[in-house]
């Protein structure tokens, strides 16, 4: 008769085993984490202006459509640069039976929160108006200004 002998375990886990990643390992991964990032993120940033500007154009043409509503309304007359936009907004103080607004619910703002700018007549539409963005800058009258005489 054949007597066996338990078996033993082929290893014998250390004592000291691992249980944590090494000090240049973790070095290693956030360099790698940084040199992505340093790839990624003047991307991301570049098209966020790309949008904002896009966005600052569509909103200038949504307002040109309020004002071209408002001349409807008016036998072809758009408000004044004096009147502004917030004609559109309120009724004049004065009787004005043909305002059937408003025609905007707030102050136009563009994407970097300044006030749209407004000229009747306008300087670049001479036979119409001008209405403006003061783009980045938030200052009127540059070059970084959008218009919608810009196409």
């Amino acid at each position: 008769m054949l007597i066996r002998h338990p078996r033993k375990p082929q290893h014998k886990p250390k004592d000291n085993a691992r249980l944590g990643f090494t000090l240049m390992e973790v070095l290693l991964v956030l360099g790698i984490l940084g040199i992505i990032m340093a790839m990624v993120v003047p991307r991301i940033l570049g098209r966020q202006k790309g949008a904002y500007e896009d966005v600052a154009r569509a909103s200038l043409s949504g307002l040109a459509d309020a004002l071209k509503l408002y001349a409807l309304d008016h036998a072809g007359d758009f408000p004044t640069t004096a009147q502004g936009l917030q004609i559109l907004m309120r009724r004049p103080s004065g009787k004005d039976p043909a305002w059937k607004g408003p025609y905007l619910e707030k102050e136009p703002l563009d994407p970097w929160g300044t006030a749209i700018a407004y000229r009747f007549p306008g300087t670049r539409n001479t036979d119409s108006f001008d209405v403006s963005s003061a783009g980045p800058d938030r200052i009127h009258g540059n070059q970084d200004d959008i218009g919608n005489w810009q196409k």
